[in-house]
C-alpha cells in the first residue's frame, strides 16, 4: 500500500479504476472531473493499470496531465490536466489501493477468441482481474462493472469469484455491492460527453447494490438532461449492452446488400439513405462505409451465443442474424479492394496511399481496424500500401511507423480515403495532387462534394463506395 497521502485532500470518497484503456482512462478522468455544488471534486480517483508497457506509458501520461489516447476532444484533455493540478488523479499498478475505495469500477478486456466460426471466452484474464479486486477490497465496497460480457457473467462469474475471494479472507462471502452499467464511450470529439452527458443503464444484483449504483452515477452522470434507467437484474442490464451493439451491427450488415445493388444500378445510395432519414421511425439507418472496427461491433454480436450455450447451457438457441452480420461485416473492407482493383486494372504492383487507419474519425484507435484487413489483402495481391492517419503515429497491429505528412500524389497510383478524420474533410486536393491523376476512392463518404468535383476537373477516375459509376 502507498506510504504517504497521495491526494490533495484524503477526506475525499475514493473511486478505483481497474483498467486504463480507451475506457477506463476516460473514465477516471470523468470521475475525477465530478464536482459538487461549490465546485469541487468529490472523488479522489486511483486509475490501476499492469506492469506492463503499455499500462506503465498510460499511468505515466495521466500522472503527468495528458491523456494516453490520441483524441481531438479537447473538454477530455482539459479535464485530464485539470485532475492533475488539482491532485484527486493518481495512475498507479498498486493493485492494493483497491483496499482504500468505496467504489471499485472494472474496465477491464474481455475478449472473443479468435475463430469466430465457434465463438468462444477465456475467462481467465478477466477472472484474475475480479479475483485482484476481491483480494484486496474491503469489505462492503460498491464493486461496478463496465466491461461489456456475455450476458450472466456478472450472476454466473463475478458474484462467486467475489465471495470466494472474500470467504479465503475470512470475510463474510456477502460483503459486497455488485452492480452492472455498461459504458457508452465513444472515443473521438464528444469522447468526455459520451460518459458525463449521455443516457447509462444500470442494475444491481441486490436492491441495496443497485442504491449504490444510482447515487455514484448522479454524481459523475448529468442526470437531469440524460436520466439513467434501472433493469430489473445485471443479466438484463447485460442483454442490453449486447443488444444494442448487436443492432447496429446488423444494421450495417443490412445496408452492405444495398450498397452493392446501387452500385450496380448506378444509384447513390447516400441520396436514397437521406430520403428514409426523414422518416422519424428509421432514422438511424445507416450508411455504406469502409468497414466494421474498434472493439465492440467486431465482437458484441457473438457474446449471445457464448452466453446462452456457455453460460445458461442452452446449446437449442442460435443467433444467425447476429452471427452473419459479423461475416459480413469483416469483409467489408475488401469489397473496397475489388472496387479499386476494378478501378486500376489489377492491384501487382501498383501504389496506394491509405488515407486513414484508424476505426473511427477523431481517436487513433486501430483496434480491429478495416484498414488493417484493407492494408494485409492489398499486399498479399502485390500492391505497395503507404498509410497515413493524422491521429496515428505508430500502427501497432503492424509495427509501421507513419509519416506526419500525407504521400505525394506524384508517387501513387491510388489513393483510398477511408477514415472521415478532419484533415481529410478539410484538404486541399488540388494543391495536394499537383498537376497528379491518381485514381481517388472514397471508401467511407470522407470527401465533400466539392473535392469529388475537383478531383473530377482534374482528370482523376474517382467512384465512392455506395455510389455507381461517377
Amino acid at each position: 500500500m502507498m506510504s504517504q497521502p497521495v491526494f490533495s485532500d484524503s477526506s475525499r470518497p475514493t473511486v478505483c479504476v481497474q483498467g486504463l484503456g480507451f475506457v477506463g482512462a476516460a473514465m477516471a478522468v470523468s470521475v475525477a472531473a465530478a464536482r459538487d455544488a461549490n465546485g469541487l471534486p468529490i472523488f479522489n480517483v486511483f486509475g490501476v493499470d499492469l506492469p506492463i508497457p503499455s499500462g506503465l506509458a498510460t499511468i505515466a501520461a495521466l500522472n503527468e496531465g495528458r491523456f494516453p489516447e490520441a483524441t481531438t476532444d479537447t473538454k477530455l484533455r482539459s479535464a485530464t490536466k485539470l485532475a492533475h493540478e488539482n491532485r484527486n488523479l493518481i495512475a498507479t499498478v498498486d493493485e492494493s489501493v483497491y483496499g482504500l475505495a468505496e467504489i471499485i469500477i472494472c474496465d477491464i478486456n474481455l475478449d472473443i477468441e479468435e475463430d469466430k466460426q465457434l465463438p468462444n471466452v477465456n475467462f481467465n484474464g478477466f477472472k484474475a482481474g475480479i479475483q485482484t479486486i476481491g483480494r484486496n477490497m474491503r469489505p462492503g465496497a460498491l464493486v461496478l462493472l463496465e466491461t461489456t460480457v456475455p450476458p450472466g457473467t456478472c450472476a454466473r462469474v463475478v458474484v462467486p469469484t467475489l465471495a470466494h475471494e472474500l470467504s479465503c479472507r475470512g470475510e463474510d462471502p456477502d460483503s459486497f455491492l455488485l452492480a452492472h452499467s455498461f459504458e457508452r464511450v465513444m472515443p473521438g470529439a464528444d469522447y468526455f460527453d459520451s460518459i458525463v452527458n449521455f443516457w447509462r443503464v444500470y442494475a444491481g444484483h441486490t436492491p441495496e447494490a443497485a442504491a449504490a449504483c444510482r447515487d455514484f452515477l448522479e454524481k459523475i452522470v448529468n442526470t437531469k438532461d440524460f436520466p439513467i434507467t434501472e433493469l430489473g437484474s445485471t443479466t438484463a442490464s447485460e442483454i442490453t449492452k449486447v443488444m444494442e451493439n448487436s443492432y447496429r451491427a446488423v444494421n450495417i450488415a443490412f445496408i452492405e446488400e444495398w450498397a452493392r445493388f446501387a452500385e450496380a444500378v448506378n444509384v447513390d445510395l447516400f441520396e436514397v439513405i437521406g430520403a428514409i432519414r426523414k422518416r422519424p421511425t428509421h432514422s438511424n439507418i445507416m450508411r455504406p462505409g469502409f468497414g466494421v472496427g474498434g472493439y465492440c461491433l467486431t465482437k458484441d454480436p457473438l457474446f449471445a451465443k457464448i452466453a446462452a450455450h456457455r453460460l445458461f447451457d442452452r446449446t437449442d438457441l442460435s443467433f444467425p442474424f447476429c452471427e452473419q452480420a459479423v461475416e459480413i461485416n469483416d469483409v467489408m473492407p475488401i469489397v473496397s479492394l475489388q472496387r479499386l482493383d476494378s478501378m486500376l486494372g489489377g492491384l501487382k504492383g501498383k501504389r496506394i496511399a491509405l488515407f486513414g487507419v484508424s476505426y473511427r474519425q477523431d481517436i487513433g484507435d486501430t483496434r480491429h481496424s478495416p484498414a488493417e484487413t484493407f492494408f494485409r489483402a492489398a499486399v498479399k495481391k502485390g500492391a505497395v500500401v503507404k498509410a497515413h492517419d493524422p491521429l496515428v503515429v505508430k500502427w501497432e497491429e503492424l509495427g509501421l511507423e507513419l509519416d506526419p505528412d500525407p504521400p505525394d500524389a506524384s508517387s501513387i497510383d491510388a489513393a483510398v480515403f477511408t477514415v472521415q478524420h478532419q484533415e481529410y474533410c478539410d484538404m486541399d486536393v488540388v494543391a495536394w495532387a499537383e498537376g497528379a491523376k491518381p485514381v481517388v476512392l472514397d471508401a467511407n463518404n470522407v470527401l465533400t462534394p466539392k473535392q469529388r468535383e475537383q478531383f473530377r476537373f482534374m482528370g482523376c477516375k474517382i467512384q465512392t463506395i455506395g455510389i455507381g459509376e461517377q
